[in-house]
């Protein structure tokens, strides 16, 4: 993911004299784990020759038509969305998710463009799925200016929005897999009104994303319209069944927020980046960027609260690390580095919480 950096790269190939189905299957992956352990950079050139051998090898494994013709599309799509979003790379946004069945003058549909409109303001972008209802509203109130879509083709209900339509911000997909890849890379939040079944499977995936570290951590708000109980609904199942059966930590609970107000929505967002800023792995250790150094009282009871997250070692506080001095932009923050057992991922939310509410 963006902020992550979290890279996997193909294996130098060879070719085995009588490789089974095992060998085969893995034989692409294994240099990730040689290149991670010399943290050897890539260069781009390096990167589009390996995808080139990669294409070669559909070939050479007699893949089916319909297969590469999947892979060739989907290749195109995240070329084509890539190139789309470059320009605003360095520009804070939110993913806003949400039905297109919701009509205007519906409370939902009037949080959302007031949503749109606060993001807007402070700076932010706003990432739709470019059709009506929720994402209509999402642009509405952010302005073409501020508005990125990201449409999927289908047979009904998703031509664009009559705010983003003809517009160059404006994408459309075949493939929902690509789509939630762009929603996601490119976002500092995710924010969800009530909808339908693709409104929760986004709102699962992303915080599937963010529990098993798969994506870098980002706020995740839950609007229901003033006095609403379409999320706190969702939250009764999330509680009753899965934490009650210990089928997610208690921690869990701590990567998504609830409410009915479009302030408190605005400002869960907004006072996520208020001391923290991203976050990289570098090497065995992951590193917090921070907008200001931390105070040594505030340090030590770090240390103390999540030494639980900890594989080792302790929570230092220092500057930029050789390897991230690709990132000039961010050279000057100040830094956490500690060894992080990649797994507390609730429990990393908590702690980037303390560090907003102390720092």
């Amino acid at each position: 993911m963006s902020r992550n950096d979290q890279h996997e790269k193909p294996m130098i190939d060879g070719e085995p004299r009588a490789a089974g189905p095992f060998q085969l299957a893995h034989e692409d992956s294994a240099k990730s784990a040689v290149e991670e352990a010399i943290q050897q950079p890539v260069s781009i050139e390096q990167l589009v020759q390996q995808i080139k051998e990669t294409a070669d090898k559909f070939v050479r494994d007699k893949a089916s038509r319909g297969d590469v013709k999947m892979i060739t599309t989907a290749l195109k799509e995240l070329r084509y969305a890539l190139k789309v979003f470059a320009p605003y790379r360095t520009k804070r946004k939110v993913t806003v998710f949400g039905s297109a069945r919701i009509p205007p003058g519906d409370p939902a549909y009037v949080q959302a463009v007031e949503f749109g409109r606060r993001m807007a303001a402070a700076g932010y972008m706003v990432v739709t799925g470019a059709a009506s209802g929720i994402m209509e509203a999402g642009h509405l109130g952010a302005g073409l200016e501020n508005a990125l879509g990201v449409n999927i083709l289908l047979p009904f209900e998703q031509a664009a929005n009559s705010i983003i339509h003809g517009d160059g911000k404006l994408v459309h997909l075949k493939y929902f897999f690509t789509r939630k890849l762009m929603f996601v890379k490119e976002t500092d939040a995710v924010v969800l009104f009530p909808g339908g079944f693709g409104t929760l499977d986004e709102g699962f995936e992303v915080l599937t994303l963010v529990q098993t570290g798969k994506s870098h951590m980002f706020p995740i708000v839950l609007v229901d319209e003033p006095r609403g109980d379409y999320w706190t609904r969702w939250r009764e199942f999330i509680n009753d069944v899965l934490l009650a059966r210990g089928l997610i930590s208690p921690a869990d609970m701590a990567l998504f927020k609830i409410t009915d107000s479009v302030d408190e929505a605005v400002a869960e967002v907004l006072g996520f980046y208020r001391v923290y800023h991203s976050m990289r792995y570098v090497g065995e250790h992951l590193v917090f960027r921070l907008q200001k150094p931390l105070a040594e009282v505030l340090l030590a009871r770090l240390r103390v609260e999540f030494a639980d997250v900890l594989a080792g070692g302790t929570i230092e506080q220092v500057t930029a690390l050789p390897a991230e001095m690709n990132e000039t932009a961010l050279a000057h923050l100040p830094r956490l580095r500690f060894k992080f057992d990649r797994k507390s991922l609730g429990r990393l939310r908590e702690m980037i919480d303390e560090i907003n509410r102390e720092g």
